[in-house]
């Protein structure tokens, strides 16, 4: 925190003008993105190697991406629409096809996760372009739909290949599909501040809950090791989520709110559509770690595991920072500097045992909210009153 945000909420009347809140619909969309997140979470977990954890992110960024792609829509189309409301309901069957095929789609299960992904990418562009409620708006998504459309369809062919073709199909695919907003722009959509906050902070909350469901994957007798491991994991993600709503929500929405024309768009295509997605497989990362701390209690991770569990609290940090430094244009210096700790911790993660690792994890972020709560105080009090 600093004065930059401080001063985000001094402006009279600053806040967005649309109220829209998120409808129980898309909550029961996301449904289906909960269960694609456990299944990246056991596909990497079943697969403990790098190939195996670079096969989670390339699927964790496609799925985040689809996912995003409905946060715009119904940004701008309101759920309970008839058109939307029946392409949500298509896009939940595809996508919970495709997060059935997670764990194989880099094996058996490629071109079936490939078809379904594309299907759930293909509904969001029709369900826009002829629901939207403006010319604007149908014009804009039309503009992007060529990209939108290739990197999926791309997916299907990864599928037929093998081996590092098929990976490296899925690298230029992703290419695509990220690159296509930047370069093509998004001028013309619409962006409504509180209800794009309020979707995203859902989905943080949603991701977290995989920490908590990592924690199923413990042995059965419940001894003593793995209580305490429990209490710390459900501790370091408590202190995920303090970092994230404490504060970072709160700017972040009020600085998107302010933004006007293109350049909201583009704050919202960049902080929250992209660099969001440094959250998300941070937490996700994480809940791997955890879950491989509480099946190997009194052992010391492996090399990837321990790369999961640091890495992944790092990697979570750093898009606190990369998202203040959007939005705000400052640096925060003591997060960034925690992100640099969670990582010089892997190879004492590797040396002692698993449980031992997941404390000090947990602490290192306890650690850090703490010290932001009683040292920035005052400007945390004037950011939350300004809120409220």
């Amino acid at each position: 925190m600093g004065e930059a945000e401080t001063e985000l909420l001094e402006a009279d009347g600053a806040g967005s003008a649309d109220e829209a809140k998120v409808t129980p619909l898309e909550l029961f969309f996301d449904l289906v993105f909960v269960f694609a997140f456990t299944q990246v979470t056991f596909l990497m977990a079943e697969k403990p190697t790098w190939t195996g954890l670079g096969e989670g992110m390339l699927v964790l960024a496609a799925v985040w991406w689809g996912w995003g792609a409905y946060a715009w829509l119904t940004n701008a189309l309101h759920s309970d629409d008839g058109l939307a409301r029946f392409g949500l309901l298509s896009a939940m069957a595809a996508m919970l096809i495709a997060a059935l095929a997670v764990p194989g789609a880099f094996s058996d299960d490629a071109v079936i996760f490939g078809v379904a992904y594309f299907a759930v990418r293909a509904i969001h562009i029709a369900v826009y372009t002829y629901g939207a409620p403006e010319v604007e708006i149908r014009g804009a998504i039309v503009n992007l739909a060529p990209g939108l459309l290739l990197a999926p369809a791309l997916l299907i062919v990864a599928g037929l290949l093998d081996g590092g073709a098929r990976a490296g199909l899925w690298i230029v695919a992703l290419l695509i599909d990220y690159g296509t907003p930047y370069l093509r722009d998004v001028e013309g959509f619409r962006v409504s501040a509180s209800h794009f906050a309020e979707r995203f902070g859902l989905i943080v909350i949603i991701a977290l809950g995989e920490s908590i469901v990592a924690l199923g994957a413990g042995p059965s007798d419940l001894t003593g090791p793995v209580i305490v491991a429990a209490i710390a994991a459900i501790a370091l993600a408590g202190a995920q989520w303090w970092a994230y709503f404490d504060v970072v929500s709160i700017v972040a929405e009020r600085k998107l709110s302010e933004a006007k024309g293109v350049e909201q768009n583009r704050l919202a295509r960049d902080s929250w559509g992209v660099l969001h997605g440094l959250l998300i497989a941070g937490i996700i990362l994480t809940a791997l770690g955890v879950k491989k701390t509480i099946a190997y209690i009194d052992e010391p991770l492996e090399t990837v595991a321990a790369v999961a569990l640091c890495g992944g609290v790092a990697v979570y940090l750093l898009g606190h920072v990369a998202i203040r430094l959007r939005s705000v244009g400052t640096l925060n210096r003591q997060r960034l500097f925690a992100a640099l700790i969670a990582l010089a911790l892997i190879p004492y993660a590797t040396e002692v045992d698993s449980l031992a690792a997941l404390i000090t994890i947990a602490a290192l972020m306890i650690g850090l909210v703490a010290y932001e709560a009683v040292h920035f105080r005052q400007r945390r009090a004037e950011l939350r009153g300004a809120r409220a």
